[in-house]
């Protein structure tokens, strides 16, 4: 039917990814499949005022309305900020090297 369209919702653990598809009426909003793909009553811990959510991964909001074909992925707050961790790392002096060797210039 021209008025409906095919989408997929996708959210993935650590040890599991699920891809849900789905039919839906033309103009729905990615909260709308959300809700109507039942990823939520599946997975109870998705709290979508915590949790990002995106289209084939840009970030969108969850008004947006969806195309034909899209695919709405959930995200899982990260647990550790990348940049933190970096700059923890770099505080203690363990500097990440460049390379395969751990010779240092003067041993080579």
């Amino acid at each position: 039917m021209a008025n409906e369209i095919q989408i997929e919702v996708a959210y993935a653990l650590p040890q599991q990814q699920v891809i849900m598809p789905l039919k839906l009426a033309a103009e729905s909003t990615v909260e709308a499949a959300i809700k109507h793909s039942g990823i939520l009553e599946k997975f109870p811990e998705i709290d979508l005022t915590q949790f990002k959510v995106g289209i084939f991964s840009k970030l969108t909001k969850l008004d947006a309305v969806l195309r034909d074909k899209d695919r709405v992925e959930i995200y899982r707050p990260l647990i550790a900020d990348p940049k933190e961790v970096r700059r923890k790392r770099a505080e203690a002096g363990k500097v990440m090297k460049k390379g395969g060797g751990d010779l240092s210039p003067d041993e080579s």
